[in-house]
């Protein structure tokens, strides 16, 4: 599983980050794509594996935050996450009362992410570094926690959520992501003390994201929330610890910039 999973990531993460570094339409069509598919991955997820009439409205709204950026509408963005959250829960009290709050949730929560990814690579300047630091730290919290998890063992993180992590892959991943993230001092004009202290906490919130992802899995009795992703299972499923972190490092930023 793991060359799987190695084999996968090569394929596909030169693809995203080419994307990235380039910008302007390629980077709207990828979020496009990757909006749609995960408003489809969790519509199905909440609805037993089944694409529900109320789930297409949750994708509908997911795809259309990155089309607000391609035709230069991001000022309204917000507003339409908001509105489109709103219709999602609306709609599905209507037609599926048991998923109607879950469809929400995960629209908003999915949907602040995208929104939070594109505005920080619109930042002047800087979007682009910002963008591939938040890449690399929470790529290795992935990559930290698996190796020391596998490695030391020991006490569970949350063994009623997901069985399979520990402190030790908590701490081994924060540490790494900690380092790595010092390293993009010169190109984010910081202080490496300043990076490492937030490499360390990107860590912890990585890991709550993945945490969270898993409790809606197990809620839903599910192992991943699709196939798309030979070894790694879907979109969701990649970049779970992603969806967190992306909207605390936009209001830091925010926050920095008022």
């Amino acid at each position: 599983m793991l060359k799987v999973r190695i084999l996968s990531a090569v394929v596909l993460a030169p693809l995203v980050l080419a994307d990235i570094y380039v910008g302007g339409l390629w980077l709207d069509a990828l979020m496009l794509v990757a909006a749609g598919l995960m408003g489809w991955e969790w519509a199905r997820l909440c609805a037993g594996g089944k694409l529900l009439p109320g789930g297409y409205l949750v994708i509908l709204a997911l795809v259309a935050l990155p089309l607000s950026f391609a035709f230069e509408l991001s000022k309204y963005v917000l507003l339409e996450l908001l509105v489109g959250t709103l219709a999602v829960l609306l709609v599905n009290l209507l037609l599926h009362r048991g998923q109607a709050l879950w469809f929400a949730a995960g629209t908003l929560y999915i949907g602040l992410a995208v929104v939070s990814f594109l505005w920080l690579r619109h930042v002047p300047e800087q979007g682009r570094t910002l963008i591939f630091w938040i890449l690399a730290v929470v790529w290795t919290v992935d990559i930290g926690a698996y190796f020391a998890g596998r490695g030391i063992g020991g006490p569970k993180l949350a063994p009623r959520i997901s069985p399979n992590k520990t402190w030790a892959g908590l701490i081994g991943g924060a540490l790494a992501a900690g380092l790595v993230s010092a390293l993009a001092a010169p190109w984010l004009e910081q202080q490496a003390i300043t990076l490492f202290l937030a490499g360390l906490g990107m860590a912890v919130v990585a890991q709550g994201g993945d945490l969270l992802e898993s409790f809606c899995k197990r809620h839903f009795g599910v192992k991943d929330s699709s196939h798309l992703i030979p070894g790694h299972g879907g979109i969701l499923d990649r970049v779970d610890g992603l969806l967190a972190v992306l909207p605390v490092v936009f209001l830091c930023v925010w926050v920095l910039e008022v």
